[in-house]
């Protein structure tokens, strides 16, 4: 397969993960999703999936919330796994990678936003006249700019890059990939510590300890502490018994209120 065609597939399938929220949100946008398919293009899925792991624990704090806007992890995450499996340095180039490659894909994206803003009156002036098709259009020539972005920018960034990129990674010393290879490590520590600053309370600082002491200390495995994790929840708030309870019941009620039901009664 030429260079040439493997670069259009690339861009396909960064085509195809702008379009995960018009298909219900699939998370087909994601690196555990897409690395496998370019894996599956370069007759690589081990890699493919390897790399996809590591990339989706990279970007796992990687989401829009408020005014944030994440870096481009379909981009990041394409590219990032073709020259991994391409120059065959394995993820820790592919985490090297996809993050400057995200960043860059951000910067662009924020230019054609330009454009779509200004398209947006389109479907204002579709509004005060009630034509339902500019109102569409506008939705639909926005979606187009930012498919056609990713589309042309996995192309353009590995038909022409590829061949440099194989010439700078083989002219790089070994301790330099070494060195990438130990950074790397670290960069799934950071996407974790990027999601726990969103979610993290202090009534839940306990349990991240708790949880480290078992992995560290203890050798425990991820999903060994997941399952206590998942245990610790049925029992707490009470998933695994009858949580019924009848008003009249004898322990509800103390004995001087029966006493005036039964006056009641007569």
């Amino acid at each position: 397969m030429s260079l040439t065609v493997q670069a259009l597939i690339l861009g396909l399938i960064a085509a195809f993960g702008t379009f995960d929220y018009q298909m219900g949100t699939l998370y087909i946008f994601r690196p555990i999703t897409l690395g496998p398919l370019v894996g599956l293009l370069f007759n690589d899925l081990h890699t493919g999936l390897v790399v996809g792991a590591n990339l989706e624990l990279f970007f796992m704090g990687a989401v829009s919330i408020g005014g944030y806007l994440p870096p481009d992890v379909i981009v990041g995450s394409v590219l990032g796994t073709a020259f991994a499996i391409s120059t065959k340095q394995g993820a820790e180039v592919a985490l090297a990678l996809a993050m400057p490659i995200a960043l860059l894909s951000l910067a662009i994206g924020n230019l054609f936003d330009i454009i779509g803003i200004f398209s947006l009156r389109w479907a204002d002036k579709g509004a005060k006249e009630s034509n339902i098709s500019k109102i569409k259009w506008t939705h639909r020539f926005i979606g187009f700019l930012t498919i056609f972005r990713r589309f042309i920018l996995v192309f353009l960034a590995y038909r022409l890059g590829v061949d440099s990129m194989k010439v700078v990674l083989e002219s790089v010393p070994q301790f330099v990939i070494t060195g990438l290879g130990a950074a790397a490590g670290l960069l799934p520590a950071l996407g974790f510590a990027m999601l726990m600053k969103m979610v993290i309370k202090k009534e839940l600082i306990p349990f991240f300890f708790i949880g480290f002491v078992f992995s560290a200390f203890l050798k425990m495995s991820t999903l060994g502490i997941a399952i206590l994790g998942v245990c610790y929840v049925l029992v707490t708030f009470g998933f695994l018994r009858n949580n019924t309870k009848h008003a009249t019941s004898p322990d509800l009620l103390s004995n001087e209120v029966l006493e005036e039901v039964e006056d009641d009664d007569f």
